[in-house]
């Protein structure tokens, strides 16, 4: 069998609230690696307590990479992740580090392991028209049509996931053609790394669920809502016109206490909106990684041993001491 003698790196995959972060963290320490965040939310500026940013001392403790990229009101595409990605990990190769990939927005981690299509970019127009047809009808409306024009991509996208269906119906008004035929046919070169693809996930749902909320009052003691209020008084979203179309804004958590913040919710309404949300995007997540068929699965709670034993096997170390707990 021939050598690969490809640099190694090592992706850390899983639901939110599964621990990645923190692995990724101790991961880094014990393996001389460098993080590079795969998280859609992690790229805005101000976004912290809700998307569960690394915090100063953390960030102080090991390189992190992807952060803090964009302001809340700026675009940031998975083709400009790609790109941006695939720098800061030649730049580690070159330190000698170890890679550690981290995250859990599957469109990310395709994009950068993968490679995309030359589908369109982002047109403003159709979306900004797309979107006055969601606020009309409603995005149901919209993933109707979608499944009109684009059956594969429907079953994919979940009916309430205004991004991924807005960037669906974008795509297919530019081109004529399905974003699931952009993607079969997407030619970009893969990552020319070894990477060795973990993913951490309890066994149970109901592990997951009790963590979700655990965390999510632990954002709202940390402050999450003056966090939201700070966002909404910078003056480029205070001025923006359809603020919740924005992906920052629509982040997990920060959808739904932008719309408590706009009177739409009681304080306990909002907590049980954006509880059930986190859920779902945890299902959607779930979904995604059972599609990586050479992903290694590890409940974080109870695998340090073989999780360890996995990282050593792959780094040719006799004992990193690499271990969950």
């Amino acid at each position: 069998m021939r050598h690969d003698v490809r640099p190694r790196a090592i992706a850390l995959m899983g639901p939110t609230a599964s621990g990645k972060s923190a692995y990724a963290l101790r991961l880094a320490q014990r393996l001389d690696g460098e993080i590079v965040s795969v998280d859609s939310a992690l790229v805005y500026r101000g976004l912290d307590i809700g998307a569960a940013k690394p915090s100063r001392a953390e960030l102080a403790q090991v390189p992190h990479h992807l952060i803090d990229l964009r302001q809340p009101w700026q675009p940031y595409s998975a083709a400009e992740f790609a790109g941006d990605a695939r720098a800061a990990i030649g730049g580690i190769v070159a330190r000698g580090k170890l890679p550690i990939l981290a995250g859990g927005t599957g469109l990310y981690f395709r994009a950068l392991l993968e490679g995309l299509s030359g589908m369109p970019p982002a047109d403003a127009a159709t979306r900004a028209a797309i979107s006055a047809e969601a606020q009309a009808h409603g995005w149901a409306a919209l993933h109707a049509e979608l499944a009109r024009v684009d059956p594969g991509a429907a079953a994919r996208i979940h009916a309430t996931d205004a991004q991924r269906i807005q960037r669906a119906l974008e795509v297919y008004r530019l081109s004529g053609r399905p974003i699931s035929a952009w993607q079969r046919d997407a030619s970009g070169q893969r990552l020319p790394l070894n990477v060795l693809k973990l993913v951490l996930a309890p066994p149970q749902r109901e592990i997951l669920h009790a963590r979700i909320e655990q965390r999510f009052d632990a954002m709202l003691a940390a402050g999450f809502l003056e966090e939201v209020r700070a966002l909404r008084a910078l003056p480029e979203l205070a001025a923006h016109p359809r603020p919740l179309d924005l992906p920052a804004v629509r982040a997990v958590g920060y959808r739904q206490a932008w719309e408590h913040l706009n009177g739409d919710s009681s304080a306990a309404g909002f907590r049980e909106r954006a509880i059930a949300a986190t859920r779902q995007l945890a299902k959607r997540q779930y979904t995604w990684l059972r599609g990586e068929l050479d992903a290694r699965w590890f409940d974080p709670t109870a695998s340090s041993e073989a999780l360890g034993a996995a990282v050593d096997a792959f780094l040719g170390n006799p004992a990193s001491g690499a271990r969950c707990a």
